[in-house]
C-alpha cells in the first residue's frame, strides 16, 4: 500500500515562490506516473501537473511556465516549484500515484494548503 504524505505548503505574497514536496513510502516510486491536483474552495479539482517515469513533464495552462514538477527517485519524493503565486493559486494541493501510467489516479495524499495573499 502507497502512501503520500505531502508538505511545503503555507501562506505567501503575490508574486512569491513555494515548494511543495510529496514522500512515497510503500511501493515502488519509480514506476508510478506522479501528478499534482488542486482544489479551491467551491471549486472541483483540477489537474496541475504530472511527471511520467522517463521524466517527461505536462502542465496546466494556467501554471505553464511558472511551476516546474520534478521528481527525486533516490528520495522517493516529488516536488512542485511555484513561483510568481497569484492569488487564484490558492487551494488545497494533492498529489497522487499512477500506478500502470493510464493516467487513471490511484493513491492519494492528504493534501497541503497554500494562500497567496494580494
Amino acid at each position: 500500500q502507497v502512501e503520500l504524505v505531502e508538505s511545503g505548503g503555507g501562506l505567501v505574497q503575490a508574486g512569491g515562490s513555494l515548494r511543495l514536496s510529496c514522500a512515497a513510502s510503500g511501493g515502488t516510486f519509480r514506476s508510478y506516473a506522479m501528478g499534482w491536483f488542486r482544489q479551491a474552495p467551491g471549486k472541483e479539482r483540477e489537474f496541475v501537473a504530472t511527471i511520467r517515469t522517463g521524466g517527461r513533464t505536462y502542465y496546466a495552462d494556467s501554471v505553464k511556465g511558472r511551476f516546474t514538477i520534478f521528481r527525486d527517485n533516490a528520495k522517493n519524493t516529488v516536488y512542485l516549484q511555484m513561483n510568481s503565486l497569484k492569488p487564484e493559486d490558492t487551494a488545497v494541493y494533492y498529489c497522487a500515484a499512477d500506478y500502470v501510467g493510464d493516467r487513471e489516479y490511484d493513491c492519494w495524499g492528504q493534501g497541503t494548503q497554500v494562500t497567496v495573499s494580494s
